[in-house]
């Protein structure tokens, strides 16, 4: 049997799809977005009327193997990943994400597992390698079958609502002063708030609090952690969630790095830890390993020590996951802002890549509002592996300003610092590179090595205000 046949036959998914048909008729949803995320973390796919639900739920849908890499085109006219004479992927219904959409009660939506061709003739019907969505779901079912742990994270999603001008296209001016934690500056933002928040439970987003933070218009408002693949589904979700308020309000969402300088960049910081079942808050019983285990409080526990050690093993790779973007890297170079520039963990030190945040998590620091939590939490997983398969040392933590320890002699090493460096070093690591399996790294790889080739091949206004009158 193919990987689409188990899919779509599994054991209930029958009873599903015919109460999905069931819910579309008698609430009146008209449209459906079949939906799926790119290498980039962009939301592709198709619209249907929901009337053909059932149908696509069991065909599922056609699109060309290049939608996964955005359908781009690279600086020398090539599509990035799949060519023009490649197949085309099918895209079935995950039922139990059917959402109807909030600001418009006609129209649903639904994410997708993406299958290779039932008619190819090399692993028709097999899963298909560059979905990034369906990577972390295999890969951490595969993590939870060989160490009996699971992997719950939850994101600090920061991002700036920026001014539109008289046409509604987006400045660079945000709508707030760069105020932090300042309620003055989050009253201003509140209709956006309230949107957002409402919009977010309404999505299944268990909205727990927020703050303005230290740059114009920034905003982070966060949800509740959960297993990662829910967390990433969820940050997806609050991304469309924050597009479809500033159409409302006329304002603009940006979850660009660093559009300014002199002011904090927009992070994404990962707060993660392993668990061995389903939390006592999520009606189960089990246990956070992450959790200290001696007499010193700060200490996690030996699976969390040897996670912490993977990690650390493989934190320059890891970068290019969570860092994804020439823009990532302003964030790095904009000293005295917190950037996790320093190859090094601690508590509660914001000056290291790592920093265990409080007893049973820690917080994974050098990621931004660019990454693509899909690719991200694998690159994490398959870490974490390998420092509970080789009992991975991170060493002592640092207590110490990173800066202060450097000054009293301590050799601490930086993670890359653009996205060439960060490119290399994902390449001289199998460990992070097998999670991106099959297909998905060569998709990734050559979406990013031309994105940095573009960017190298550009004269920019830095360029001719340095070297326009350099001679004589």
């Amino acid at each position: 049997m193919t990987d689409i046949q188990e899919f779509i036959e599994a054991p209930g998914r029958a009873e599903q799809v015919a109460e999905i048909q069931r819910r579309i008729e008698v609430e009146g949803i008209q449209y459906l977005y079949c939906q799926f995320v790119s290498v980039t973390g962009r939301i592709m796919g198709k619209g249907i009327p929901a009337k053909h639900f059932a149908t696509i739920a069991n065909k599922g849908f056609q699109l060309v193997y290049g939608s996964t890499a955005n359908l781009f085109v690279d600086r020398h006219g090539e599509y990035i990943g799949y060519g023009p004479e490649s197949r085309e992927l099918v895209g079935v219904a995950e039922t139990e994400t059917f959402c109807k959409l909030p600001w418009d009660p006609k129209t649903a939506r639904v994410f997708c597992t993406l299958f290779r061709g039932r008619e190819e003739e090399v692993d028709g019907g097999a899963f298909l390698t560059s979905d990034c969505r369906g990577n972390l779901q295999r890969i951490h079912k595969a993590f939870e079958a060989k160490t009996g742990l699971h992997l719950r994270a939850g994101c600090e999603p920061e991002m700036m609502w920026l001014k539109t001008d008289e046409n509604g296209k987006p400045t660079v001016e945000g709508m707030t002063k760069p105020n932090c934690y300042h309620i003055d500056q989050f009253a201003e933002l509140q209709p956006l708030i309230h949107k957002v928040v409402e919009y977010g439970e309404a999505m299944g987003l268990d909205m727990i609090q927020g703050d303005h933070e230290d740059a114009p218009g920034q905003l982070e408002l966060n949800f509740n952690f959960d297993r990662a693949e829910l967390t990433a589904d969820r940050l997806t979700t609050y991304r469309q969630i924050c597009k479809q308020v500033g159409r409302e309000l006329g304002a603009f969402p940006c979850f660009m790095p660093k559009p300014f300088m002199g002011v904090s960049a927009n992070g994404c910081h990962h707060n993660i830890s392993l668990w061995t079942g389903e939390p006592p808050s999520h009606g189960g019983d089990g246990e956070n390993k992450f959790m200290p285990e001696g007499d010193n409080p700060q200490i996690p526990g030996a699976v969390g020590m040897k996670a912490i050690g993977g990690i650390m093993e493989h934190l320059n790779a890891l970068t290019c996951l969570g860092s994804p973007t020439v823009n990532s890297y302003r964030r790095l170079w904009d000293t005295g802002f917190w950037a996790p520039v320093f190859a090094d963990w601690g508590f509660q030190n914001r000056t290291t890549a790592l920093r265990i945040s409080a007893p049973g998590r820690f917080e994974y620091r050098s990621v931004d509002s660019a990454v693509n939590p899909y690719l991200s939490f694998a690159g994490l997983l398959k870490a974490m592996e390998d420092g509970l398969d080789n009992d991975l040392d991170p060493g002592p933590p640092e207590e110490r300003n990173i800066y202060e320890a450097m000054e009293a002699g301590k050799e601490v090493k930086k993670i890359p610092m653009n996205l060439g460096e960060a490119l290399d070093a994902l390449r001289a690591d199998d460990v992070v590179k097998s999670a991106l399996p099959g297909d998905m790294y060569r998709v990734f790889e050559h979406y990013k090595r031309d994105e940095w080739e573009r960017f190298m091949h550009t004269v920019t206004d830095w360029d001719v205000e340095e070297y326009l009158d350099i001679l004589p």
